[in-house]
């Protein structure tokens, strides 16, 4: 069977990852002189708790080759074939971190790298999306097939309270333009040929949250949804009850958004995620 492989940039909650038979590879944050392995040994509720009680502000390290190496030659003792999914190359080092270390891999097995072009949950729906044809049997070429096909249907936003994160972060991209207008509106941003990009201004909290809301009910044939949140779960569940009621039939993962993340857009985000077809 095709193993999937992805890094902790992709959200996906670790009892899904288990049922899915998905390996995740922690990326490093880093608070000061201490180092930590995302949902290895820090969970997301512990992140930001210290993200709000230290003035630290934190950075984040995609793992040496070697980690990668030592990941996929363990799957290889499994398969003879390996789809590795990472976030976007332009957010981080990721993509060219995993082909460096399949050119290192000890072992024989035929490993296909995929840069998602996304991160959080836009980045998990489209693993999860490849797990799940590998358990029906697919083949790598199918699977790598399937997932250039839903890179193209996966769709992001999230809803933040300042950019600062992101722009002490170095990730704040062509969000650029917000930053004199952040005192006084909440903006909006996604992904757009994998970098950070501004898509509304919202002038309160609550229109924000609408315009999330908005946001995923412009979707037709949805194969799968997220909502994630860092520090407001009551707001999260709300959001996710008012999608529930307008697609009853799909799942609505309701997620963290990881540490990793989280250093770059701080402590309030809140983000949906679809994979589907617009219209």
């Amino acid at each position: 069977m095709v193993r999937i492989v992805t890094d902790s940039l992709a959200d996906i909650p670790s009892n899904v990852a288990k049922e899915l038979g998905i390996t995740i590879i922690p990326i490093t944050v880093i608070f000061g002189a201490e180092s930590f392995s995302d949902g290895v040994d820090l969970t997301t509720d512990g992140f930001y708790k210290k993200l709000l009680s230290v003035k630290t502000f934190p950075t984040t390290l995609v793992p040496p080759p070697t980690l990668f190496v030592n990941t996929l030659d363990n799957l290889a003792k499994e398969t003879d074939s390996i789809v590795f999914i990472t976030f976007s190359r332009k957010l981080g080092a990721g993509y060219n971190t995993a082909l460096e270390a399949k050119g290192m891999m000890q072992q024989k097995c035929q490993v296909e790298v995929i840069d998602s072009g996304w991160v959080a949950m836009a980045q998990g729906l489209i693993v999860m999306a490849a797990a799940k044809a590998a358990q029906a049997g697919a083949n790598i070429g199918e699977v790598v097939a399937l997932t250039r096909r839903n890179i193209q249907r996966a769709d992001l936003r999230m809803v933040f309270d300042t950019l600062e994160y992101l722009k002490r972060g170095g990730r704040i991209g062509k969000a650029q333009a917000f930053l004199s207008a952040i005192l006084r509106v909440n903006p909006v941003l996604g992904i757009r040929d994998g970098e950070v990009y501004p898509f509304a201004r919202e002038h309160s909290r609550p229109r924000a949250v609408d315009y999330l809301y908005n946001f995923a009910t412009g979707f037709s044939r949805i194969e799968g949804m997220a909502v994630e949140d860092a520090t407001t779960p009551d707001e999260a569940d709300e959001l996710a009850k008012r999608l529930g009621a307008r697609f009853p039939g799909v799942i609505i993962y309701r997620t963290k958004v990881s540490p990793v993340v989280g250093a770059h857009v701080g402590p309030h985000v809140l983000a949906v995620s679809v994979l589907g077809d617009r219209g």
